[in-house]
């Protein structure tokens, strides 16, 4: 009877880093379903509106379950393909090629992507009051989920 009741769920690597750089290659679980768009839930949707404090992985050397408290990492890194961009088809994105230093001096260059309004729709608009606790980078082949609390300063970069 409560096998029905569970929630269908799909094991997807990730890479945890903490503040300092350190990092563990884990296994999350994620939703095969998710509301609001089709292709399941994303790795940023359980970061930014669990509403929990601690999610859980598998350690991907160890198999062991860990329980991890997402206000303390400074990024997670997933493949691409696995956090695919929420932006529709139909809306040209505005872009922006950045270098991200983190608090500990961490440099991580990429891609934030993002739609808004043309009236607010400058780097600072997205990053003060559009961007969610953890915002997208797209660094090539992987997107890095950057937590905001570990940021010390976003810089554009010449394209």
């Amino acid at each position: 009877m409560l096998e029905s009741l569970s929630v269908p769920k799909r094991r997807v690597a990730a890479q945890f880093v903490l503040p300092g750089g350190s990092s563990r290659d884990v296994l999350v679980f994620l939703a095969e379903a998710a509301a609001g768009y089709s292709g399941g839930e994303r790795l940023s949707d359980l970061l930014n509106n669990s509403g929990s404090q601690f999610i859980p992985a598998i350690d991907a050397g160890t198999n062991a379950m860990t329980f991890v408290r997402c206000e303390n990492l400074a990024l997670v890194r997933v493949a691409a393909e696995i956090e695919p961009n929420a932006v529709d088809q139909f809306t040209i994105p505005t872009e922006h090629e950045v270098e991200v230093t983190m608090v500990d001096g961490t440099k991580l260059r990429g891609l934030i992507t993002y739609v808004l309004p043309e009236a607010h729709s400058r780097l600072t608009d997205y990053l003060n009051n559009s961007a969610p606790p953890f915002f997208p980078l797209l660094e090539g082949e992987r997107v890095a989920l950057i937590n905001k609390r570990h940021v010390a300063y976003v810089e554009t970069l010449r394209r």
